[in-house]
């Protein structure tokens, strides 16, 4: 009887292991690891500001700027306004980007990203205003935009 209960045993063991068991690809020394797989949503890729000379400046009455105190507020339009260039802060490890959260017939929403690492790390004193473009769904038109700003930690 003993035999009976280590087969079955052995038998169920085998077939748990023979079941989780998900051979991935070897990668080998300093191989890189299989890609993840495709999302159902294409990432946008980052969009570039253009000169100065090929953008058009948004009036100071059409930008709502809900900014902390100092932060810049200038702001254009590329692409027959269907992308928004603003400056963004920035500083020592950290970097901006911009990020268009919502967007009505009305108002078009715009946010300032600093993305600052999760570990303390030496880093330089110094701010940076680089300039940081997002697209729009629809040319900007007469569309107020509001400007707002969010730090978020990341991953070294």
């Amino acid at each position: 009887m003993r035999r009976l209960y280590t087969a079955v045993g052995a038998g169920a063991l085998l077939l748990a292991v023979a079941a989780c068991a998900d051979k991935q690809p070897e990668v080998g020394f300093g191989g890189q690891p299989p890609a993840p797989p495709p999302s159902k949503e294409a990432p946008t890729k980052p969009v570039k500001p253009k000169p100065v000379e090929q953008r058009e400046q948004v009036p100071a009455a059409s930008v709502e700027a809900q900014l902390p105190e100092g932060y810049p507020r200038q702001v254009w339009t590329q692409n027959e306004g269907t992308v928004v260039v603003a400056t963004g802060q920035e500083g020592g490890c950290s970097r901006v980007h911009a990020e268009v959260a919502r967007e009505n017939t009305r108002r078009v929403t715009v946010v300032l990203v600093e993305e600052i690492p999760q570990q303390p790390q030496m880093c330089t004193m110094d701010i940076r205003y680089p300039e940081v473009a997002a697209k729009l769904d629809a040319p900007l038109g007469k569309r107020t935009i509001v400007l707002q700003q969010r730090d978020v930690k990341v991953p070294k």
